[in-house]
């Protein structure tokens, strides 16, 4: 079976299945992960409280940590929820916003990272670097530098912490520190929307719910999100812009089909030195 089929196959069930998807997300952008996990066909859940976090992993299939708009409480209810979650085996996708921004932010990421041992980290090739403990040179959350290296800096990553990682960037890159793929959908509209990168977390958590390949999911959910942004552009007509593609993206998601998968998937595979 080649990637593509295991990632129609993921979607498939996904749709069937309905996974719930447990997120501790950014405040800036939960009503669109919210939006973007039913949009795929999951059904999202945002509790962020101590006191309940735990029994809200149990009944999920899949967790989402992402630091966005880290706080002292949704810090340790994160970290309850990954323990909980890593317990119960619940698959995490961990987002380490901004953490070439602050030392506080690499610090909140690697704590988390070496007591919940995500099972995905999506990043830009910044964060990675920061994760890394090499130079970054980030500016809020977004990317910056060059990606020259991505796909030796997303090995690395994914070899230090014993995960896959998903490094989002002009290109894309998916490995476990073995194999990888490069992707290259998606189109330069997804970054004038805030978001995308927070509700591509919600693609591969709704992927991994549904399956134990952990680096297809993660190929799954940036793909999702990758072929969904070049649908909405090609949408747009006259003078839409932004406003217009964001809805049109979350239409995307809900329709793309298999065939769109097949014909337009940019995958290329190949195996680390």
């Amino acid at each position: 079976m080649n990637i593509k089929q295991e990632v129609n196959l993921i979607l498939s069930e996904i749709r069937r299945s309905r996974p719930l998807v447990h997120h501790l997300t950014n405040a800036v952008t939960i009503n669109d992960c919210a939006n973007m996990t039913l949009a795929v066909g999951a059904s999202p859940v945002m509790s962020t409280h101590r006191d309940e976090v735990a029994e809200v992993v149990r009944a999920s299939r899949a967790l989402v940590l992402n630091i966005g708009m880290i706080s002292d409480p949704i810090e340790e209810a994160m970290h309850i929820a990954g323990t909980e979650a890593k317990k119960a085996g619940v698959p995490i996708v961990l987002d380490p916003v901004g953490a070439g921004a602050t030392r506080h932010r690499c610090d909140v990421a690697q704590k988390l990272i070496t007591s919940v041992h995500p099972t995905v980290i999506r990043g830009n090739i910044s964060e990675m670097r920061a994760l890394l403990g090499e130079t970054s040179h980030a500016c809020g959350v977004d990317a910056s530098g060059t990606e020259d290296d991505a796909l030796g800096v997303a090995v690395r990553v994914a070899q230090a912490f014993g995960c896959v990682v998903a490094l989002t960037g002009a290109r894309d890159i998916i490995t476990d520190g073995k194999q990888y793929y490069c992707l290259q959908n998606g189109h330069t509209m997804l970054t004038r929307v805030t978001g995308t990168g927070c509700m591509t977390n919600s693609l591969i958590a709704s992927a991994l719910a549904v399956t134990n390949n952990a680096l297809a999911a993660a190929v799954a959910g940036v793909l999702i999100m990758g072929l969904a942004g070049e649908v909405a552009h090609k949408s747009l007509f006259g003078s839409a812009a932004v406003g217009a593609f964001r809805v049109k993206l979350f239409d995307a998601v809900f329709a793309l089909s298999s065939i769109e998968i097949e014909q337009y998937a940019k995958i290329e595979q190949g195996e680390t030195l």
